[in-house]
């Protein structure tokens, strides 16, 4: 049977889906390097700014 390839998101190298412990990614060092991309915020999920409440220190719990 023959596996069919997918390109790595990061850096395009053709990788299996089936027994790759870091799909989708080809390798830990591409699964790391989004990871890195998601927490420098160079990815964003767009929808509405979300708003706090403003903390009240006079209230209590």
């Amino acid at each position: 049977m023959t596996q069919i390839t997918y390109p790595c998101p990061i850096c395009q190298t053709p990788t299996t889906w089936s027994n790759n412990p870091n799909r989708p990614f080809c390798s830990k060092r591409c699964k790391l390097i989004d990871l890195g991309a998601w927490a420098s915020d160079e990815y964003s999920i767009a929808g509405d700014e979300l708003s706090l409440p403003e903390h009240d220190e006079s209230s209590e719990y």
